[in-house]
């Protein structure tokens, strides 16, 4: 049998937890090969638009998103092949001319707010997980994140939550939840489901002989 990387998906609302999970696995296997991928850097590049029009971009919808060339990175590593990474540029609202060298690993965590919405990308992962955090805790995560981190007011991060945000979670996040394997309530805070995916992992590895 070919020797293939496991691809693990983990879903989830904004300010839900999935970056803490993700980190929580990926530490227990330090030392080990594994890599994450996160769907925010394959934001479609919109350098063909006006800057006027790069900012009504709505992050929160499934177009927003370029699929396709993350479909192909992880068909390369899968394959074992290097990719370049985009790097999404907040400022200008589109993608910069940066890249991020990622070379392949046994381990692939794809992680991503509508990485369950594709049926493609769904087909490509091995186990499945959505961390399912109430709103009222993603809301206030939210709001520490954008204002300590990117400079945000209260008052517009109020208002992109009720407008865009919540409407854009109810419609396309939430529905997404019936795709996964495993559902993990409150994020990293979950050590008892982390304990449990590891484990998971890790026999999945030893199957495939690579630990």
């Amino acid at each position: 049998m070919t020797r293939k990387p496991v691809v693990i998906g983990v879903a989830g609302g904004s300010g839900s937890g999935k970056t803490s999970v993700t980190k929580s696995i990926i530490d227990r296997f330090a030392g080990h090969s594994i890599l994450m991928l996160e769907q925010d850097y394959y934001y479609k590049d919109q350098t063909h638009l006006p800057f006027e029009d790069r900012l009504k971009t709505n992050y929160d919808h499934p177009l927003a998103f370029d699929n396709d060339l993350l479909i192909e990175h992880i068909q390369k590593l899968l394959r074992y092949e290097s990719i370049h990474k985009p790097v999404y540029d907040y400022a200008l609202h589109t993608r910069s001319e940066k890249v991020i060298y990622v070379e392949p690993q046994d381990v692939i965590i794809l992680e991503g707010i509508l990485i369950l919405e594709d049926e493609r990308l769904r087909d490509l992962m091995d186990i499945k997980l959505f961390v399912d955090t109430d709103a009222d805790l993603r809301i206030i995560r939210r709001l520490f994140r954008d204002i300590k981190e990117r400079g945000r007011t209260m008052d517009s991060v109020i208002e992109q939550y009720v407008n865009v945000v919540r409407p854009m979670h109810n419609q396309f996040i939430e529905p997404t939840k019936r795709y996964a394997n495993i559902i993990i309530p409150e994020g990293g805070h979950n050590h008892v489901a982390i304990d449990i995916m590891v484990t998971k992992i890790q026999t999945i590895l030893e199957q495939k002989s690579f630990l």
